[in-house]
């Protein structure tokens, strides 16, 4: 089921909103990605190293999002047992797209509210993560990406709600995965020190310019599942 109700590829859609919140990405976890980076002991801190411990932490990162997006939609499939409920779900996932809008242009934080949702469980995995420091190794990036992946994001939360409206474990899988992939240029160039293209990222006019990217594209799911269209 596609829940945006368009011919668009929803798997295509989630990837270009990863490649739109790239700017919360390099706010809100660039410092860590940073972090990591200089963690690594200076005699091995060569490009290849840094690339392969960087794409280790994206690909646990975006691992844990897949394994978030199954369960949620595994819920999905509970709750959205009538049209009406599904049609509710589906206006929820608008919804928090236009929230995730207005964080990612800084015009309202809102979502901040709904990252305190997993702070409590954050604060059981934060020392787990820890204990895997310092990386050297591929596998510890990846068990500290996967660690890294459950930390509270309203960014993320966003996109969980939409795979609650796919109410499909393997396509709310494919759906956080593909959004995990659309942020991992934002997060690799971080890691990597690209200062042009995170001050691009960071810049205003982009952030205002995905802002109304994913607004127009919810607004326009919105109104795809009024009466006259949603049985069209």
């Amino acid at each position: 089921m596609d829940p945006t109700g368009l011919d668009l590829s929803p798997l295509a859609a989630a990837f270009v909103f990863g490649l739109l919140g790239g700017a919360h990405c390099i706010g809100m976890c660039g410092g860590i990605m940073s972090a990591l980076t200089f963690a690594v002991p200076p005699s091995m801190r060569h490009p290849a190293r840094l690339t392969g411990l960087l794409l280790g932490y994206n690909f646990g990162r975006i691992a844990s999002y897949m394994t978030a997006g199954a369960l949620v939609a595994t819920l999905g499939t509970l709750v959205a047992i009538t049209p009406t409920t599904r049609l509710i779900l589906q206006g929820l996932a608008a919804v928090m797209l236009i929230l995730m809008a207005l964080y990612i242009a800084n015009w309202w934080k809102g979502l901040l509210r709904v990252e305190a949702i997993g702070r409590r469980l954050w604060r059981h995995l934060e020392p787990v993560g820890r204990r895997l420091m310092p990386v050297v190794k591929v596998p510890q990036a990846v068990a500290l990406g996967a660690v890294w992946g459950w930390l509270p994001c309203g960014l993320v939360y966003s996109m969980l709600a939409w795979s609650l409206a796919v109410a499909d474990p393997l396509h709310g899988a494919a759906l956080m995965g593909a959004f995990g992939l659309g942020t991992l240029p934002a997060l690799l160039a971080t890691g990597l020190a690209a200062r042009q293209l995170g001050t691009l990222i960071r810049h205003p006019a982009t952030r205002t310019l995905a802002a109304l990217s994913i607004i127009v594209f919810a607004l326009w799911q919105l109104w795809l599942l009024l009466p006259s269209h949603a049985h069209a």
